[in-house]
């Protein structure tokens, strides 16, 4: 195998990242949350898909789940419930959460181009309660992750819209806003009008 080449334009330190790029707008500073409001609610019982990362003694894995809308449902304000439905069976990230709680969340509604990135600690159970509940198609899952969020916090929708992931798709009535879902993680900090007036024209402007 050849020796690695090395790159003398590599980025290797967080001051020489951050020289690189505009430093982010209170806004974005602010609109972490940790707890799962009414708005944040709504956005996860329209999503029908969302991608679950987890870390594991074998690496990193990304793995897709979906189903109809509101198959991740919301326990209380803190936790998330997500079924496992029927796949490959190769249980990637079943094994890393045994080694490693730690999980994210990218949840996506079809025609909206912002996403909600949930981040938090998961278990795996098998009460027969829950499985009972979260059946589809007649068919319980075999197991349920139950996870304890501990942040969450909107992406914004350039790359949806470089992509044009959802070009001809509006978004379904009764979806929060950007600026409801920022306003509610932050507590306040961000006001709703003011953040949804001024997405045209950030995306217009700054996709580039």
């Amino acid at each position: 195998m050849d020796a690695p080449v090395e790159d003398p334009f590599a980025v290797t330190t967080p001051d020489a990242l951050e020289a690189l790029y505009d430093a982010p707008s209170l806004q974005v500073r602010s609109k972490v949350g940790t707890r799962i409001g009414p708005a944040t609610r709504a956005f996860i019982a329209a999503s029908p898909y969302c991608l679950l990362a987890t870390i594991g003694t074998e690496g990193l894995h990304v793995t897709p789940r979906g189903d109809a809308p509101g198959f991740v449902v919301v326990a209380d304000d803190h936790t998330l419930i997500l079924p496992d439905r029927r796949g490959n069976n190769r249980l990637d990230a079943l094994r890393d959460i045994l080694r490693d709680p730690r999980v994210s969340l990218l949840l996506l509604v079809p025609g909206m181009t912002e996403t909600l990135r949930v981040h938090g600690r998961a278990r795996i159970t098998t009460d027969p309660a829950l499985r009972a509940a979260h059946a589809a198609q007649g068919k319980e899952p075999a197991t349920l992750l139950v996870i304890a969020v501990e942040s969450l916090f909107m992406q914004c929708g350039k790359a949806a819209i470089r992509s044009r992931l959802w070009e001809g798709r509006s978004r379904a009535p009764g979806v929060p806003t950007l600026g409801a879902l920022i306003a509610e993680h932050s507590a306040g900090a961000s006001d709703a009008a003011v953040v949804d007036a001024g997405i045209p024209e950030s995306y217009r402007t700054r996709l580039y």
